[in-house]
């Protein structure tokens, strides 16, 4: 069976070396995620894109992440997630590289579209592997392990950047691909093997037909859409609607995604003390109130902070919902997941697009006032969220 070398015996301590080394895999796909976004006006002006193509390629990207999360949770529950982590980890090494040298549009679209699909992979098995770290630490981790791709997130664009202006594009992706190669190959001498059952091999491999994996996938879903709406529109919203300066309209997913990063590393003992139900029940409260200052805003500073009391809110929900999926009882590893992270990833690749469609006709205040109606149905399921609990013994 793959996946079942490395460091299979159960994790002990508060942060062993299995839970270090998915949490640098997870800083390691944010990293990626975010030293690609200050790269994209020069990619764009290298191949000679419009706005509209550009949008298109991007959306190729997306979809690339989409198509491939399936196709890893099928790995997962095949070769194990240790192994499929390792595979896919090592394969997004040199994708930023290649995307940087794709000489011709059409060999851009072909890059970009497996860059997006590798990354999107390595999702679904880091995300499962962390499951498995879970159950053998008898503790929750997810939500520091979202953090750290948070964090890797936020080094990659600040450093990119900077090196970007100082050194050029090409050194820059250079330098980038040393960094995930020595982070990547360091962390990949410790990741979990994770045997499977017996059965598991034998289990054809199609959509579940419980309704569980798709009720959490809308808990993921709704959680993530509003994220995708403050990301794409929230610095609109500030400058269009309450009359802020450039400066400040970039604060409204700033805000919003500090507050997510610094609340992802705190989740985890808070969801231990609480449990997950309860936890998720008090950040979607948060989430609830947040996104209402916001939509209601007299002023954009009003709105940012209301931006980063969502921030506070969904920073666990979306890691709770992982968690869950990965712990339903009756299926074979990372499928209920990649349905899950597959649901909720379209949140944010396909939402905006339809948020902005409505935003033209009715306003950014209403919409933002309006997402609300979304985390009341994540409280409504958010019973489900019991199976991310961590059965001690």
């Amino acid at each position: 069976m793959h996946g079942t070398t490395g460091h299979s015996s159960a994790a002990t301590g508060f942060f062993p070396s299995q839970r270090a080394a998915i949490s640098a895999l997870f800083f390691a796909n944010g990293f990626i995620v975010g030293s690609w976004a200050p790269k994209i006006p020069d990619f764009a002006g290298r191949l000679g894109l419009s706005e509209s193509q550009l949008g298109l390629m991007i959306l190729v990207f997306g979809l690339g992440s989409l198509v491939m999360m399936p196709v890893g949770g099928a790995m997962v529950a095949r070769l194990g997630s240790a192994f499929v982590t390792r595979i896919t980890a090592i394969a997004c090494i040199p994708a930023l590289l290649l995307l940087t040298l794709a000489p011709t549009v059409p060999a851009a679209v072909v890059v970009i579209f497996f860059f997006g699909g590798l990354l999107g992979a390595m999702d679904v098995a880091m995300n499962a592997n962390a499951v498995h770290v879970e159950k053998s630490m008898r503790r929750a981790i997810m939500s520091s392990c979202h953090g750290f791709w948070s964090l890797g997130g936020l080094v990659g664009a600040a450093l990119g950047g900077v090196l970007i202006a100082a050194v050029g594009t090409m050194n820059h992706v250079i330098i980038v691909t040393l960094v995930l190669a020595a982070v990547v190959f360091i962390a990949l001498r410790f990741v979990s093997g994770d045997a499977q059952p017996e059965t598991a091999e034998k289990q054809p491999l199609r959509l579940p037909k419980s309704v569980l994996p798709y009720l959490i996938g809308i808990m993921a879903l709704f959680s993530m859409t509003p994220e995708g709406a403050i990301l794409d529109w929230g610095a609109l919203y500030l400058r269009q609607e309450l009359d802020a300066t450039l400066a400040l309209s970039g604060m409204a997913f700033g805000a919003f995604s500090a507050a997510m990063a610094v609340m992802r590393f705190a989740g985890d003992p808070i969801r231990d003390r609480l449990g997950a139900v309860l936890t998720l029940r008090i950040c979607t409260m948060f989430a609830i109130v947040g996104m209402l200052v916001a939509g209601q805003a007299p002023n954009a500073t009003v709105a940012i902070i209301g931006f980063a009391i969502a921030g506070i809110g969904i920073s666990n929900m979306v890691p709770i919902a992982f968690s869950a999926a990965g712990n339903l009882p009756g299926f074979a590893q990372g499928i209920a997941l990649s349905v899950v992270t597959f649901m909720g990833y379209s949140g944010i690749l396909v939402a905006p697009s339809v948020i902005g469609f409505i935003a033209e006709h009715t306003g950014f205040a209403a919409v933002f006032t309006a997402l609300p109606i979304l985390f009341i149905v994540v409280l409504a399921l958010s019973s489900l969220a019991r199976h991310g609990d961590m059965q001690k013994d």
